[in-house]
């Protein structure tokens, strides 16, 4: 039997910004989640934007957000009260991480065993 991969997408670019790599990070979770891996996705440092922004039932990328739902592990607690987005995440039921002096903790996922994809 084939183990499968322990994967963590973390995104940190913004919306409006490089849209294709967004785009590419949420389609490669949802490439590894296909293949039936253990795949969690993480909204870090301005990438909070993005989580805000494709939580909008307008955005072109919120069917991504919805197929994504069970594998978005939260966002970026800290960041999102910096990038001013924390109540739009609350709103539309993100979790908000902070295991780090109130931040995301990637080391935690890498202590996991989940190898870290950054977009």
């Amino acid at each position: 039997m084939n183990e499968s991969n322990k994967v963590a997408v973390v995104i940190y670019e913004p919306l409006p910004g490089n849209t294709s790599k967004v785009y590419r990070g949420l389609k490669t979770a949802l490439e590894f989640t296909a293949a039936g891996d253990d795949v969690v996705v993480v909204f870090d440092g301005s990438g909070v934007e993005t989580l805000a922004a494709i939580s909008d039932p307008a955005s072109p990328m919120h069917p991504l957000a919805t197929a994504l739902r069970d594998n978005v592990h939260g966002a970026c607690s800290f960041c999102a009260s910096s990038h001013k987005v924390k109540d739009q995440l609350v709103a539309a039921g993100w979790p908000l991480l902070a295991e780090t002096n109130g931040e995301a903790s990637i080391r935690n996922l890498v202590a996991a065993g989940r190898q870290i994809l950054t977009f």
